[in-house]
């Protein structure tokens, strides 16, 4: 007999961010595993629902057959512990997060605190917590209260890529891929490349523009000010298979986010045999092996502009990463294992 699991999403699973894609991938792994997955759309306001919004979600949570599992994004769970309080005495409920949403960058010290009670009050709740990172667990044990025992860590997948030769074009092509929100950064490396206008370089940003439209209003204000029209495209979302071909074309990865929690735009690169530059804040260095990349500090714009001249000007450099980003490609995590982790999880709640 297959399981059946309820999925709760906040809003359409199709939305172009690195969390969705995790929970779009983990429902086709778990559904090739024999699994019944029933998706739940908990609407598209979270993490900020209207109150009519919170009713609609735990109507629709409310809903599901007693005794079945619920697996509940992070993203809708930490603003809803009073139906997960309801939740726990009929349905093993289960968390997904990608990343505590107090740490998402932009907020006031009153929403931090604010979000990370709540998060607190839901995850206490819950049967178990399922993460994407070693460092997101440790985040959840130290800050939030939740044992060790009731911690899964299940890093995403990232699928084996065929790396094609470099297309010999002219100048560096550099990618950043993320949406354009604060905490992915793109000021940050704006800034450091605008004190490198002396050498060859084209950068490509790629990023849902919808998530925070003042900020993506920013990103392009701020490519006009700084005179980068002629070096910088931001070209949006993209399809998976657009976003395939910008990684192959590539010279260089480089993102400034200012917290992950796991950082799949990371494993991607590096699964494209790319050399690296990003920081070290939330789980990038455990993503991101050392080998393959410069990491620095998060808002450190002469650190970051000291990286990045370093590799667009020495193509051996760039040569050695991008070598030890293909060595490390074999050993990152699959999407089978990530899915026969959440399996396990998923039986043992049931």
């Amino acid at each position: 007999m297959s399981l059946a699991v309820s999925f709760a999403v906040p809003g359409s699973l199709d939305t172009p961010t690195g969390g969705y894609a995790y929970d779009r991938r983990i429902i086709a792994e778990l559904t090739r595993l024999g699994c019944q997955i029933e998706l739940l759309d908990l609407g598209q306001e979270f993490p900020r629902p209207t109150e009519d919004a919170r009713t609609r979600a735990y109507k629709a949570l409310a809903r599901v057959p007693r005794g079945r599992p619920i697996v509940v994004d992070g993203l809708a769970l930490g603003v809803l512990p009073e139906a997960v309080e309801v939740l726990r005495d009929t349905h093993p409920v289960i968390a997904l997060i990608h990343h505590p949403l107090a740490l998402e960058t932009g907020l006031t010290e009153d929403e931090a605190d604010a979000l990370r009670a709540s998060e607190r009050l839901a995850l206490a709740a819950v049967r178990h917590a399922i993460v994407t990172s070693a460092t997101t667990a440790r985040l959840l044990m130290a800050d939030y209260g939740v044992a060790v025992d009731r911690i899964t860590v299940a890093p995403p997948g990232t699928d084996r890529t065929v790396i094609r030769p470099a297309c010999g074009h002219g100048g560096v092509s550099l990618l950043s891929v993320g949406a354009l929100v604060p905490r992915k950064g793109h000021d940050v490396l704006l800034a450091a490349l605008a004190g490198a206008m002396d050498l060859d370089w084209r950068l490509i940003i790629a990023g849902d523009r919808n998530r925070s439209p003042e900020t993506a209003a920013e990103i392009a204000a701020q490519v006009a000010a700084l005179g980068l029209e002629s070096r910088v495209t931001l070209v949006g979302a993209v399809t998976a298979e657009r976003l395939d071909d910008l990684y192959a074309g590539a010279d260089l990865f480089v993102l400034a986010s200012r917290f992950e929690g796991y950082g799949m735009a990371f494993a991607d690169a590096i699964g494209h045999g790319l050399p690296v530059i990003g920081t070290t804040a939330g789980a990038i260095p455990e993503t991101v092996p050392a080998s393959a990349a410069i990491l620095v500090t998060r808002d450190d714009v002469a650190a970051l502009a000291s990286a990045l001249r370093q590799l667009i000007a020495d193509a051996g450099a760039r040569a050695r990463l991008g070598a030890a980003a293909r060595c490390a490609a074999a050993r990152l995590p699959t999407w089978e294992a990530a899915a026969q982790t959440f399996m396990g999880v998923l039986k043992a709640v049931s």
